[in-house]
């Protein structure tokens, strides 16, 4: 059995902070072909699907559709304030190398 990606309070916090649920958003969570690895993540405030995983916290939503899901088994979903921005960050034990700019992968 696949082990749905984890969000850690922190992305929740900020999924609060930019008001996502007020405009009835939520953080999507996508894999997709391309990207320097081979896979990249997409991830954008969007509208929640029939067919996605709800992940849900204090009213704030991540979602992830259901060819993605793989990809992300045991994945942590997480916020990142660092010198050079801040973002939401997955870190993927299913990666087996990433790109330098963190949003591409190959497994």
């Amino acid at each position: 059995m696949q082990l749905p990606p984890k969000v850690t309070e922190r992305a929740f916090e900020r999924l609060a902070e930019i008001g996502a649920s007020a405009e009835g958003k939520a953080l999507r969570v996508a894999v997709e072909g391309g990207g320097c690895s081979g896979f990249q993540y997409d991830i954008r405030l969007d509208n929640p699907s029939d067919d996605d995983l709800v992940l849900e916290s204090k009213g704030e939503k991540v979602v992830v559709d259901a060819v993605s899901l793989p990809f992300l088994t045991e994945a942590v979903i997480d916020f990142s304030e660092e010198l050079i921005g801040a973002r939401f960050v997955i870190e993927n034990p299913n990666a087996t190398s990433a790109c330098g700019c963190g949003t591409s992968f190959s497994i």
